[in-house]
């Protein structure tokens, strides 16, 4: 238990593997679609990294693995995010189901899914119902939590939902990490990096940027460049002297204006430094200046991924005094999927609207709207009113019949 391996997927740059590390964990394996991301880990690190789809047999087998202490990913976020069309299960990047199906055959004694505060939104109750419940069916206990980066010492928000599961021996001792008590500003955090080339105004720069900034977007092969993000985060910048339309190539010099005439841009080292990247980590981003920024852009934080992982091993060692863990599915997020998962045939309206304790008739009708995106959903018409039944989960799970394995295999370097 001195030397706790993990395997993580949909790696990226390295951002969670980063944290990881410093909280005590060692990479058996990374995989990871995008080459230039996979380049940035080799870069840094002598792991072992596997380049190329994830769900594909023939770039690596899961069952080589099997026992691993901590199965780990940040699976594509686009899926769930507030900023597109939140398609879920039938977004072709959807790897979130997935990567839970891998539980029942890696067997990890911990799982660590992060993804974007849209996963946690209504829409997507019955998807969350459907992984804790399927975690339960393979014995594991799990639990959801969203996290703001700037309780963790980045300065800016960037919340994430993360899911962390674990068989109920362990869980009994898994607390999720607490917040820090001061929150890092923007200026304090780059003012070193703004002053670097003879800025005279750095200084002042860095007092008026007194503030947390807006989460960094990344973007994606289909959508986004090397910019800071959409207009509203474009006016956050703004307040805090910072241009958001572009990335910097270096800092600005001794002859730059004063901010209140020309803000400075951020540099590629400044963006990682918000990011979590502190100035004593080394890391080396590979490839040109917006793959770069794209691949810092979209990272998990590694101090938010090392506070996780931190808690995630002192669990994993039975450190402190455990605590009570009543059920395997810790919390219920959609109780008319939980109803209509249960039940062996059609199920009444009437017995739905019972199951919502307080609830309509016509709220379960958009209830079971929302949840015939991500299911199967049969209705039967009968003399008492209409009947419902759940059928088969519409996303990818593993099937080497499902439409997204053709997607990806003819559109792979748009995907991202």
């Amino acid at each position: 238990m001195s030397h706790l391996e993990v395997v993580e997927i949909c790696a990226g740059a390295g951002g969670q593997a980063y944290g990881l590390h410093r909280a005590g964990f060692h990479h058996a394996l990374a995989v990871e679609l995008d080459a230039q991301a996979a380049a940035t880990l080799e870069a840094n690190s002598n792991w072992r990294v596997a380049v190329g789809d994830v769900a594909d047999p023939a770039v690596w087998d899961p069952s080589e693995y099997k026992g691993i202490a901590l199965l780990a990913g940040g699976v594509p976020c686009p899926p769930f995010s507030m900023a597109g069309k939140q398609l879920g299960s039938a977004d072709e990047r959807d790897l979130f189901a997935w990567a839970v199906e891998q539980v029942g055959i890696l067997k990890p004694r911990a799982l660590m899914l992060e993804n974007v505060r849209g996963l946690a939104a209504p829409r997507f109750a019955a998807y969350r119902q459907h992984v804790l419940d399927r975690l339960a069916e393979f014995g594991y206990v799990g639990d959801w939590r969203l996290l703001t980066s700037a309780d963790f010492g980045l300065p800016q928000l960037r919340p994430r939902f993360v899911l962390v599961a674990m068989k109920p021996k362990d869980a009994a001792y898994f607390r999720w990490p607490e917040p820090m008590a001061r929150r890092l500003t923007v200026g304090e955090a780059l003012g070193d990096l703004m002053a670097e080339n003879g800025w005279p105004h750095a200084r002042e720069w860095a007092a008026f940027a007194n503030g947390i900034a807006p989460t960094l977007v990344g973007g994606s092969k289909k959508h986004g460049g090397a910019d800071l993000g959409p207009t509203r985060a474009k006016l956050a910048w703004s307040k805090l002297g910072v241009d958001a339309k572009g990335i910097a190539e270096e800092a600005p010099g001794p002859d730059a204006p004063h901010f209140s005439l020309r803000a400075p841009r951020l540099t590629i080292p400044m963006v990682a430094r918000l990011q979590g990247w502190g100035s004593d980590s080394g890391w080396i981003f590979t490839g040109r200046k917006t793959s770069q920024y794209r691949q810092i852009g979209n990272a998990f934080p590694p101090p938010v991924a090392e506070a996780v992982g931190r808690a995630i091993k002192s669990a994993l060692l039975h450190e402190g005094t455990p605590h009570q863990v009543p059920e395997l599915v810790s919390d219920l997020h959609d109780p008319i999927y939980r109803e209509l998962s249960r039940a062996a045939d059609f199920v009444s309206l009437e017995r739905l609207v019972a199951a919502m304790t307080v609830g309509t008739e016509s709220l379960v009708q958009r209830q079971l709207a929302v949840l015939a995106r991500d299911f199967e959903l049969e209705e039967l018409q009968t003399a008492n009113g209409p009947m419902y039944r759940l059928g088969d989960f519409k996303g990818f799970t593993g099937e080497s019949s499902h439409p997204r394995n053709e997607y990806i295999a003819q559109h792979r370097n748009r995907v991202s």
